[in-house]
């Protein structure tokens, strides 16, 4: 067996890990040494275990100023536990501070996470995140480095009030937005609201993506067991991150390492708590490309059978009426499995070092609250999401119908189109827009490659002049992504994507589209010789096929679509296994 205080050897440790190359080892430990030793350290405390902790604070970023606090509780916990905590930087995203959308940047993110991960001496790591992109970023980042990894998030911010009524980010901003682009409240009072919307830092108070992804990262086994739902101002968040850090130390001892947790059965897991929370569409993208870097493959039409057996259990907006705080106090993660356990794969190995089954069984007793319903009672029966396909996704579409128009889910009418983001913009209000209540909007070049980066741009906006007859919901067509915080019937993640010649390039203002939610299926009623002639008519891209240099060019050339989860192909090994696992 080969000595891990050797640093020639692979499987060195502590400060002899990933060592720099000077062509002699021992010279290479002895340097670096040295300049540590200018922070303080003492030989003592560098024969310990390593413990790396993710540092995504930034001035940009409310949803992450608690940072600081979890990086000190997590040192606090690592030190108790006989490592040293050494904390790096990585890039930070928030979402409505990215250009052009921060979903742009999440793989930039996953290649500075792994490539730190692994470039620097740690036996160990802790991931914080918490703004909507950064925990997939860091989970596929670790996964990739397959290093002993641990996920601590943020935690949500408290809900805010505006005369009596509690509002919070972000389902909240897109209802008064919508309200004072209609007319319905002045422009005083759209700036009171805006004083509400955000009153602690934290991630948004709803189930937008941050919640979805901090609940699945949990299911999946890469967080302790309780820490999801705690907001991010409370005591209880501080001590959860010290516990992460204590929990840190005995991976490292145990090497307890991604691959062991993240497999086809706990992303089952966390895609049906997904579902079960109501939770945002963003996640699917998401839990596809966090299993596309364990080489597994999610199935779109397996989690469309999957969504059609589980159903919302959460009272949360935007499905529901709660915010996260409510489900803190409900318990969290915890009364959620509870109810799907006879649905959940309960042998799956978690960072505890125990199973989910053990977890669930060691849990606090159960108690008596309005937030988390029992199967036999749900907010919404039906599912929170359907794949839909047809001739204008041949690889797939998805609709979150647990938050849409319920009348709307089976809908035929003709079509308004807006070729990209731009023209949107420029048309949308025009008192001369062809548009009634039947009319479905459709947005091209909204995609991967398309605008770039997929944005959250899936959520058209309704005309004015019909927002000021009352109407608050309308068909929506995009290749975009949408909020998880945002509601209305809206098919999103069109595949291929416009931009990659995908069949949305074809549709016309003035074709009749049918959105039929209960049999899978988004048509243009068009038949196969048309929509062949109208290929053969498409202009060339005025777009270059890859941008002249930089990330911009990685990210035209590798990205893949919306099914594969917008990874880079590079960065994706060839898949193993499948999920869900039904």
């Amino acid at each position: 067996m080969s000595n891990p205080s050797d640093p020639a050897k692979p499987d060195a440790t502590g400060m002899r890990r990933n060592l720099a190359q000077y062509g002699d080892a021992e010279f290479s430990v002895f340097l670096r040494k040295a300049f540590i030793k200018a922070l303080g350290y003492t030989d003592d405390a560098l024969e310990r275990p390593v413990i790396g902790i993710v540092d995504t604070r930034s001035g940009y970023n409310a949803c992450h100023q608690n940072v600081p606090d979890l990086i000190e509780a997590v040192s606090r916990g690592v030190m108790l536990s006989g490592g040293i905590p050494v904390a790096f930087p990585v890039i930070s995203i928030q979402e409505s501070f990215a250009s052009p959308t921060s979903m742009y940047l999440r793989n930039l993110m996953a290649i500075d996470t792994e490539e730190m991960i692994r470039a620097q001496p740690m036996d160990a790591v802790v991931l914080i995140g918490g703004c909507d992109k950064t925990v997939p970023a860091l989970l596929m980042g670790a996964i990739s480095a397959n290093v002993p990894a641990i996920l601590l998030v943020t935690g949500p911010m408290l809900a805010g009030s505006w005369r009596g009524e509690r509002l919070g980010a972000c389902t909240d901003c897109r209802r008064y937005w919508a309200q004072y682009r209609g007319g319905a409240i002045d422009a005083a009072a759209i700036a009171a609201v805006n004083d509400e919307l955000a009153p602690t830092v934290g991630t948004c108070s709803v189930m937008g993506t941050a919640s979805t992804m901090a609940l699945a990262a949990e299911a999946l086994g890469m967080m302790l067991p309780g820490g999801a739902a705690i907001p991010a101002v409370l005591a209880a968040r501080r001590r959860h991150a010290e516990q992460t850090g204590t929990r840190a130390v005995a991976l490292a001892a145990q090497g307890l390492t991604p691959d062991r947790i993240v497999t086809p059965a706990s992303i089952t897991n966390a895609l049906r708590t997904m579902l079960a929370v109501g939770g945002s569409t963003n996640a699917l993208i998401h839990l596809t490309a966090i299993a596309g870097r364990a080489g597994i493959r999610v199935d779109l039409d397996g989690f469309d059978r999957l969504g059609r057996e589980t159903p919302v259990l959460v009272d949360l907006k935007p499905t529901g009426q709660g915010y996260m705080e409510d489900l803190h106090r409900a318990g969290g993660l915890l009364p959620i499995l509870r109810a799907l356990k006879p649905m959940l794969s309960l042998d799956c190995l978690t960072v505890t070092g125990r199973t989910l089954g053990a977890e669930l069984e060691a849990g606090d007793a159960p108690f008596r609250q309005p937030v988390v319903r029992p199967l036999a009672q749900p907010v919404y029966a039906s599912g929170a999401m359907v794949v839909l396909r047809g001739n204008l996704a041949p690889d797939g579409a998805v609709i979150k119908q647990c938050a849409a128009d319920q009348g709307l889910l089976q809908h035929t009418g003709p079509a308004l189109v807006f070729a990209d983001l731009a023209d949107l913009a420029a048309r949308i209000d025009d008192e001369a827009l062809p548009v009634t209540p039947d009319t479905v909007l459709v947005l091209q070049n909204a995609g991967p490659k398309g605008a770039p980066g997929m944005p959250e741009a899936g959520y058209l906006p309704i005309p004015k002049k019909l927002m000021r007859e009352g109407v608050k919901d309308m068909v929506r067509i995009s290749d975009a992504r949408m909020s998880g915080t945002a509601f209305g019937t809206i098919v999103l993640h069109v595949s291929p994507e416009a931009a990659a010649g995908g069949p949305l390039a074809l549709v016309r203002t003035g074709d009749m589209i049918r959105l039929d939610t209960a049999g899978r299926r988004i048509d243009v009623l068009l038949d196969d010789d048309t929509l062949a002639a109208r290929r053969r008519e498409l202009p060339a891209s005025e777009r270059a096929p890859a941008a002249a240099r930089g990330y911009r060019r990685l990210w035209d050339n590798e990205v893949l679509q919306a099914d594969g989860g917008c990874d880079f192909t590079s960065f994706v090994p060839p898949a193993v296994a499948t999920a869900p696992v039904v």
